[in-house]
Parts: structure tokens; sequence; C-alpha cells
């Protein structure tokens, strides 16, 4: 095994395990918070779904960026939220159950909307696209789905077991996901510092600022529905990015610049993360 396999694993599994750590306190409540909620639900798939591909492809129109930087915009457009996201949204004031049911609820749907996109896509710019059910139904049951699945399942059989392992858990993320992150960068940095200076930041900054607008506006006026759709339309599965790209032009190399758009999200998300915090926003006192 490869020092770059062995990274890759070392990142999935912290990765499975964060989400893990999601199931062991999450509730059937937490999953059905959307369903219950038809009108919110209808607005976070049009935000993810439908409105941001529509920006990415108006950008792709509208700028001359890199033939590269146009297909990493266009497979962002097309994934749904990391599997990461609903840590950081709570952390920014969101609605615990709301992100956590967001997150499944478009990564289930994405098995088929996916492909549904890239057919369309396909239509429109007149070149063949694809992107297999099963390829994303891999992804999305290996990094959300089926670990979400098992914490719930431990929580619900063996409630003791499942507040013990919440540590364990916490410390297996502390260990890996940043040694592992940490790695990839130093590994892509090269090929990162390529793109700095060009249009490259800018595409990938006008992207996330768009999808944070977006989701913002469409979350309604509770605050604590605008900040959880503002980052799931503005931050994307970059796994599942990675699948289409490299399925769609094999001969070109996408690494570095899906962790480029990682860090500009990241970056971008910060001060929007702290505005939208219940400790930024305005106290109305009443008269």
């Amino acid at each position: 095994m490869t020092v770059k396999q062995i990274v890759m694993l070392a990142l999935q599994l912290s990765i499975m395990s964060t989400v893990f750590g999601f199931g062991l306190k999450a509730t059937t409540a937490d999953l059905l918070y959307l369903v219950r909620r038809p009108a919110l639900l209808a607005r976070s798939l049009l935000a993810v779904f439908v409105i941001m591909p529509v920006v990415a492809v108006a950008l792709v129109e509208l700028f001359a960026f890199p033939q590269p930087v146009e297909i990493v915009l266009i497979a962002l457009a097309i994934s749904p939220v990391p599997p990461l996201l609903p840590k950081k949204e709570a952390k920014a004031g969101g609605k615990a159950s709301y992100g956590l049911g967001l997150m499944a609820m478009l990564a289930l749907v994405s098995i088929v909307v996916v492909p549904l996109a890239a057919a369309i896509l396909e239509r429109y710019f007149g070149r063949p696209l694809t992107m297999p059910p099963g390829a994303i139904a891999a992804v999305v049951l290996k990094s959300a789905l089926v670990p979400l699945a098992a914490g719930m399942v431990v929580r619900a059989t063996f409630p003791a077991v499942a507040r013990r392992l919440e540590d364990v858990v916490v410390l297996i993320v502390k260990l890996l996901m940043p040694a592992s992150i940490v790695a990839l960068l130093v590994a892509a940095l090269p090929a990162m510092w390529a793109f700095i200076g060009s249009s490259t930041v800018l595409a990938l900054a006008m992207f996330t600022v768009a999808g944070l607008a977006i989701g913002h506006l469409l979350g309604g006026p509770d605050p604590d529905h605008s900040v959880v759709l503002g980052l799931s339309t503005a931050c994307r599965h970059p796994a599942i990015a990675f699948a289409f790209a490299a399925a769609n032009f094999p001969d070109q190399q996408f690494g570095a610049l899906i962790l480029l758009y990682l860090i500009v999200s990241a970056i971008i998300g910060i001060p929007y993360a702290r505005w939208s915090h219940p400790a930024a926003r305005p106290v109305h006192v009443a008269a």
C-alpha cells in the first residue's frame, strides 16, 4: 500500500467515524425533520440541485475560465453536500436536526438526481457526460448513509455502548482527520499553486458566494434554517464532484483544483458562519 493510499484510507475512516458519531446522537425525528416540512424540503432541493447548476452554467458561459475550472464548477454544482457539513452548520448556530436530515436526504436523492443532471447537461453542452447511479450510490452509502444508519442502530439498541463510543469516535477523528488533510494539502500544494493568480480562485469564490446567498434566501425567515441551507448550497461533496469530473475527462487531473475549492469555500464560509451565529444576531427588545 502506497503512502497516498494510506492517507486516503485515513481520511475516509475519519469521515465515516464523524458520520457514525452523528448517528450515535441522532433520532428518527432528526431524519424526518425535513419530511415534515415539505415547503422547506422543496426549497432545499431547488437551491442545491436546480439553482446552483444554473449558476455554474452561467459562470461558464459568461466568463472565459480555464477548461478544468469550468469542469469542476459543473461537477460541484450537481454534487450534494459533504457528510461533514452538519457539524459546521451546528457550530454556526443552525438547526442541528435540519442539517442532519438535509445531509441524509440530499445524499439519498442524489443517487437519482445527479445522473439526471448529467443527462441534462449532456444535451445542453452537446458532448457525452455520464454518471452511473451505482457510482453515486457507492460514494453516498459509504461516506454518509451507512455510517449514519449504523450509529443510529447502535444508539437505539445499545444506548450505554453508544455513549462510551462517542469519546472513541472523537479521538479517532481528532487523530486521523487533521493528519490526513495536512498530508493531502502538502502533496497537492505545487499543483494548487499553479492555479493561484489566475481566474480560478475568483471562479470558486463566485460559486461559493452565490451558493451562500441563494441558500440563505431560500432558507426562509428562520435564521436557524437559513444558515443551514446557505452552507449546504455553497458546500459540495468533493468525492462525487471528483468522480464526475474524472469519469468524463479522464485525461485531466482535478484533485488539486477540488482541494483548492475546499479551501476557498472554507475561508469564505468563516465570516458567513460568524455573521449567522446567534451571538451575532441583533436582539429585539419589546417596547
